[in-house]
């Protein structure tokens, strides 16, 4: 029975017993705090928890899931995989233990012809929680299940919870028995290969208090709602369906198996070292394929990393195996056809996530080159370094990091290599090192936000000012343009103040204001703040160098500002909107950036400014520029729809629910503030400020898009004023180009190809005039040529030319007039703008003679002031003195004499 099918009918069978189908949520975990979706029941945590109530009272799924903790062992035995699929079917006050148990047994063993899975109801065994004694009566009332094959066992293996204070309950787990070429007689407690665990069936019924481990807490009561959730492994009901040993050979992992075996001509089954090789390449490259299709992207960091490290990891392997050429080409297509099936959209969007994969390739073969040299060179070093302890020999950390840090070798990689050379790594120096160089950077950072690396006294101001119930400075910047204020920090040069008198460049806290610090991508607000006792303020900027803490960097140009004092802070109203407009243009803009080219489109950076906008975001390839126009075609039809733009303050766990875009690595609060455009068209959780409708943008201009390192794309666009000046701008243009090509806007383009066409076309006249110019004359110079020391030979200066190419194809040509029955060297130069060039060719016979172009080329190139190379057969040099071109050639006439 094929995967799909066995997924299909799980599907089916609780759909038709009253179950709503919930389709796989994506891998990329809700939780920002948090990689991946690592268990069937995480989507429903929140019903489960009571956080939310459930929209249905019974559902089922089948989730995708990825765990990555154990990554080094995948492959050395059969039992690890990173990606999985979890049948779940799931009650939310509905059915309990009966229900569960009764579903469980029927689609087991029910015969595969009315839709089950036909497994023999002799080879079912289960587990219950030691004092569980309803789900055993239950299991020999619903099953027929003797008492021999209804084991009992502790809190450790039969109770599931969080592991913190909230829901608990019973666990009751479905055996397969394999037999006894398995091994031992006796149920799971006595072996878990021969009797392996498909099904999980949790119990919540209990609220469990706080403790540790998986025994140690209190129960402290029944829950008010029972719930059921149960977690089924499709894998592992697929290798038992397929009569095969393991999750490796069933129909959806082998097939790349199948593939590394046709590349590296190695047998899967021949060899352990191969065996593991090809498990490693055949779990992680569909686990790369299911990540890619979810939205991930390969990156330095967070899920990024994951994936990097994963696709790296299956290129390595292959070079093990054998295979130098690319291999994903030849990989990912199989991991397609097996998984798509089940997910249509990997065929369908196979071309783009494809080519981030394939990009990831080249670009590690690249670093695997120079950086397994390097580590090579290093581990013999260390291993032949003479040593007392009889330990194994160490790479310092500070290989490891210049590994790292200059070549772009990941450490686990570095980790792995050396291992497999009984070399260990001084990780603990490693990561000393990694965190030396985050503060640094961490440090620059600050430095930034406040003008210098020391936060100390920011600190102590945040402390001083910060109550139980409110942060150190109220922002009342989304209603508010101005207002009374007082100032309760005053810091000169970084240092506190009691006062200040112009002119100084001072730091100012007040204890509320609505100047927005910059944060978010957005720019800090400019504007004044005006004290009561006639001073004037002009704030050039406002950051935050410790969270909440608001400091604005202002000019004190008039009177003495002192602590304590009131005032009135006001912001530039007409850089506030366009900056705020630019900000709800790049939410529309990352909305749309999704739509067209899915959700790997993720956020990498911002910057918004007035009137203009730089959204950074991960791709592996270049925006069509046909997509790109039809991102700003997108966003402008939004813009004129005059969408409301709102904001709210929602639990976090409210925001996910309804799908609010959040960025991998950012730290929320339990309540966070969503913006939304158009209801549910753009939800983001963000701090910045906005337009209240989307029409008040006016018209946004994307300028194009560019790369700004490995897997990151840049778009930069302009909108509201700033749109409508390039706009006006390019009419200007368009209207002079009219002019002077006399045609209309609308066939500008048609008549610039055609001159462009007739430029190039003159081009190639012109330099075939050239080169027949200079071919005119090879005859003359072929018979001018000298006798040196037995050597024919021929020099001239030939002037000012038009191209090295011009002058490769006369010295080519009197060489050939010239002929091979005796040695013959041809060396002419010439000066191209301005720079001295020279072309040396020998013939055979020459250079049976020990005269080398290449080396001639040297000699002259030194005469010249620069330098050149070749083969020993043709060979260009040049310099930056043209005055001595003859000098030159003088000298390679000398060396031909001294080499003959």
């Amino acid at each position: 029975m094929l995967t799909a099918e066995i997924r299909q009918r799980w599907l089916d069978y609780f759909e038709g017993h009253g179950h709503t189908v919930v389709p796989s949520a994506p891998l990329i975990s809700p939780d920002p705090s948090t990689l991946f979706v690592i268990a069937g029941m995480v989507p429903f945590i929140p019903y489960m928890l009571g956080e939310q109530t459930a929209p249905w009272p019974r559902a089922t799924s089948v989730q995708k899931c990825v765990r990555t903790l154990d990554i080094e062992e995948v492959g050395k035995t059969t039992r690890h995989g990173t990606f999985f699929q979890m049948n779940g079917n799931f009650s939310f006050g509905d059915y309990f233990k009966e229900g569960a148990i009764t579903y469980a047994w029927e689609l087991i063993t029910g015969s595969q012809a009315d839709g089950g899975y036909g497994f023999d109801p002799d080879t079912i065994w289960v587990t219950v929680f030691h004092d569980d004694d309803e789900a055993a009566r239950l299991w020999k009332k619903i099953a027929g299940l003797p008492d021999e094959r209804i084991q009992r066992r502790g809190m450790k293996d039969n109770f599931w919870s969080t592991g913190a204070r909230g829901p608990a309950g019973p666990c009751s787990e479905i055996y397969v028995d394999r037999g006894p070429a398995y091994g031992l007689e006796g149920g799971p407690i006595v072996d878990e290969d021969r009797y392996i665990e498909i099904w999980n069936l949790v119990f919540m019924q209990y609220e469990r208090g706080d403790g540790g481990g998986k025994e140690d807490f209190p129960i402290l009561g029944d829950l008010k709602q029972r719930n059921i959730d149960t977690g089924m492994g499709l894998e592992r009901v697929a290798y038992l369906l397929q009569g095969v040993d393991n999750m490796y050979e069933i129909d959806q992992v082998f097939p790349v198996i199948q593939a590394a075996q046709e590349l590296s001509g190695r047998r899967y089954g021949a060899d352990h070292a191969d065996d593991v090789r090809m498990r490693v390449v055949a779990d992680h490259v569909r686990s790369g394929l299911m990540l890619m299709s979810d939205g991930v992207t390969p990156s330095n960091e967070g899920r990024g990393y994951v994936l990097r490290r994963l696709l790296r990891r299956s290129v390595r392997a292959m070079r093990l195996l054998g295979v130098e050429d690319l291999a994903l080409p030849s990989l990912l297509p199989a991991s397609r056809d097996a998984m798509s099936p089940s997910y249509p959209e990997l065929a369908a969007n196979f071309e783009r996530l494809s080519a981030i994969a394939y990009n990831e390739e080249d670009a590690f073969r690249r670093t695997l080159v120079a950086g397994t040299t390097i580590l090579d060179t290093a581990v013999q070093a260390v291993k032949a370094a003479p040593t007392a302890s009889t330990s194994a020999p160490v790479l310092s950390g500070e290989k490891a990091f210049q590994l790292h840090d200059t070549y772009g070798f990941p450490i686990d990689l570095t980790l792995e290599m050396a291992a497999e050379q009984g070399v260990e790594v001084d990780e603990t120096a490693f990561r000393s090192l990694m965190q030396a160089q985050r503060d640094r950077a961490r440090s620059d950072t600050l430095a930034k936000r406040a003008g210098r690396a020391d936060t100390t006294a920011y600190q102590q101001l945040k402390a001083a000012l910060s109550t139980d119930t409110a942060g150190p400075v109220e922002f009342l910047g989304y209603t508010e343009s101005t207002s009374r204020s007082r100032v309760v920090g005053l810091l000169v040069d970084g240092v506190p103040a009691p006062a200040a008198t112009a002119p100084a460049d001072v730091e100012i806290v007040l204890d509320r204001t609505p100047f927005y610090a910059e944060g978010g991508g957005q720019l800090a607000d400019q504007g004044t703040i005006l004290l009561d006792g006639g001073a004037r303020i002009e704030v050039d900027d406002v950051q935050a160098p410790v969270k909440g803490l608001s400091v604005h960097h202002g000019r004190l140009v008039d009177g003495t500002v002192t602590f304590g004092e009131s005032g009135t802070a006001t912001i530039d109203v007409f850089r506030r909107k366009a900056i705020s407009r630019a900000h709800t243009a790049t939410h529309m803009i990352h909305k749309a950036l999704h739509e067209s080219l899915g959700e790997t489109a993720t956020q990498a950076g911002s910057e918004n400014a007035p009137s203009r906008i730089r959204f950074d975001f991960r791709s592996g390839s270049a925006v069509p520029g046909g997509v790109l126009s039809e991102i700003e075609e997108r966003v402008n039809t939004q813009l004129a729809e005059n969408l409301d733009v709102t904001d709210e303050i929602m639990p976090i766990t409210e925001a996910r629910a309804l799908g609010a875009m959040a960025l991998f690595g950012e730290k929320y609060g339990d309540r966070v503030r969503v913006v939304s455009i158009g209801g549910d068209w753009s939800r983001e959780l963000c701090a910045g400020t906005h337009v209240r409708r989307s029409g008040q943008l006016g018209l946004v201009t994307l300028l194009g898009e560019s790369s700004i390192g490995s897997g990151v794309r840049r778009v930069d666009a302009l909108v509201g004023d700033g749109a409508y000046g390039f706009q006006a701008k390019e009419h200007a243009l368009v209207g002079q180009l009219s002019g002077l090509l006399g045609a209309r806007p609308d066939e500008l383009s048609d008549r610039v190809s055609t001159l462009l066409t007739r430029l190039k076309d003159s081009e190639k006249e012109l330099g075939a005039l050239r080169q027949a110019q200079a071919l005119a004359g090879a005859g003359a110079l072929a018979d001018g040529a000298v006798d040196a020391g037995g050597v024919k030979v021929v020099t001239h200066d030939a002037g000012d030319i038009g191209s090295a190419d011009d002058l490769r194809t006369v010295v080519l040509d009197v060489r050939a007039r010239l002929g091979e029955s005796a040695p013959v060297v041809v060396a002419i130069g010439g000066v191209h703008k301005g720079r001295p060039l020279v072309v040396v060719a020998t013939n055979a016979a020459a250079r049976e003679r020990g005269v080398r172009a290449g080396s001639l080329v040297k000699v002259a190139s030194g005469v010249l002031g620069g330098g050149g190379g070749g083969k020993d057969d043709l060979a260009q040099g040049g310099g930056t003195d043209a005055t001595r071109l003859g000098e030159a050639l003088d000298g390679i006439r000398t060396a031909i004499g001294a080499a003959a």
